[in-house]
């Protein structure tokens, strides 16, 4: 678990070491300053969640301070505390972008929930920088292909994007969903708030409903402070709700009921807290047969899949290869610093006759493992030597196995195969 990250800065020893001991009870992790030189110091040198900055100090004072903290750290949170300033000086500190202000001696509830306050400003700054990065490097990737296929899906993204209808995008591993939730996002009304993405496969069933909706303090042993969930972060944007199929069943129905409702409440909280957010959700099981199962609820089934988009596997849009394997050259090729490379024909058309089970994922891997190994130009050669064989064409191997009328035959024709690849390997 990592621990929130405090600054206290104060020439008076004994208030830094006491507010040190209840911080660190607390569980936040506690470094200190003298002045505000050494503070200033230490900011160039790390990153904290909160920033406890008295006023009257030697060398450079606290409002001196809080200048320069906002040029070197504007987003981090600064709590002022002194015990001689006036209302004015108050004011003047929140003016120049200080979070609160504290008379001393601090009282210990006021500063913890003033803390506590701080840390939830600094994670969704944290959040709001994570969702900002992505989204610009979401406009710089297009859905690339012009099979039939693509096609109809960019136009269906076009009619959909721009109304409030949820969408359920459907599809195997590595065909692109997470690239469609984007690009819906993107073209829609809501485009300039967050898109919050949330992988329901890699969450333990007993956190997601936290992740989700967000805890009090001491709801469960480990809730050591309040937490914002991904509905409260998606607030007046866009929720991503990745392989909703594995999202167990009581979340499924906290989901439903805030979409039914617009409405979420923390795990371990009574509060009801409004919420606007757009849901699309994806899954690569089928859903309908979860449902026979009594594994996914009909209801909330029905409420997300009022748009359904499926992303055909790559095995269906084989005239989309060559101009995704050219993308991934000349993406590749710039991320490493090096040469652009292409690929021969007959690479490419070999490349079209594997059977991707990985889809785009997979080909991607391929591509990348074919420019770092293999010479300025791809050839046909390259790939029997790099790809792995684990990507031969399923039909292409059925019918060599239909060749033998024994195991005697076959395991003579994979020893002789054996030992041409590893001669082709030295």
């Amino acid at each position: 678990m990592i621990m929130s990250k405090v600054l206290i800065v104060d020439d008076e020893r004994s208030i830094r070491h006491t507010l040190r001991d209840i911080l660190e009870f607390e569980k936040y992790e506690v470094d200190e300053a003298a002045d505000g030189m050494e503070c200033l110091v230490k900011v160039k040198q790390n990153a904290y969640d909160v920033i406890i900055l008295d006023i009257k100090m030697p060398k450079m004072d606290g409002m001196d301070a809080l200048d320069k903290i906002q040029e070197l750290a504007r987003e981090t949170p600064v709590v002022m505390i002194s015990g001689h300033a006036s209302i004015d000086t108050a004011v003047e500190a929140v003016k120049k972008g200080a979070f609160d202000f504290i008379s001393k001696p601090p009282d210990l509830n006021r500063l913890l929930i003033t803390l506590r306050n701080a840390m939830d400003k600094s994670e969704l700054i944290s959040e709001r920088k994570v969702l900002q990065g992505k989204v610009s490097n979401t406009r710089f990737q297009p859905i690339i292909g012009q099979s039939k296929c693509i096609n109809q899906i960019m136009s269906t993204i076009e009619l959909v994007a721009p109304t409030e209808a949820r969408v359920l995008i459907t599809g195997q591993n590595g065909t692109g969903k997470e690239l469609v939730a984007h690009w819906i996002h993107q073209k829609s009304n809501r485009c300039d708030n967050p898109l919050i993405e949330v992988n329901c496969a890699a969450i333990p069933s007993e956190l997601i409903e936290s992740e989700l909706f967000g805890h009090e303090k001491g709801a469960f042993t480990s809730a050591i402070k309040t937490r914002t969930g991904k509905f409260e972060l998606a607030n007046g944007g866009t929720i991503f709700l990745d392989e909703i199929g594995d999202m167990s069943l009581s979340a499924q129905a906290k989901v439903l009921r805030a979409l039914q409702e617009n409405k979420i409440v923390r795990v371990g909280g009574e509060k009801q807290i409004r919420v606007d957010v757009r849901v699309i959700a994806a899954s690569n099981k089928d859903l309908r047969k979860l449902i026979d199962t009594g594994r996914f609820r009909e209801d909330l089934y029905h409420r997300l899949a009022v748009i359904i988009i499926d992303v055909p596997p790559l095995k269906d849009r084989i005239d989309d290869i060559p101009q995704l394997i050219q993308h991934f050259c000349n993406e590749i090729c710039k991320d490493y610093g090096i040469p652009e490379k292409s690929f021969d024909a007959k690479a490419v058309k070999k490349l079209q006759s594997l059977a991707w089970t990985g889809n785009i994922r997979e080909l991607k891997n391929v591509v990348e493992r074919l420019i770092i190994l293999g010479g300025k130009s791809i050839s046909a050669q390259d790939i029997d030597r790099f790809v792995l064989p684990t990507t031969s064409s399923i039909l292409e191997m059925r019918d060599v196995l239909s060749k033998f009328s024994d195991l005697r035959e076959l395991q003579k024709y994979i020893e002789q195969e054996f030992a041409h690849y590893q001669s082709s390997m030295e």
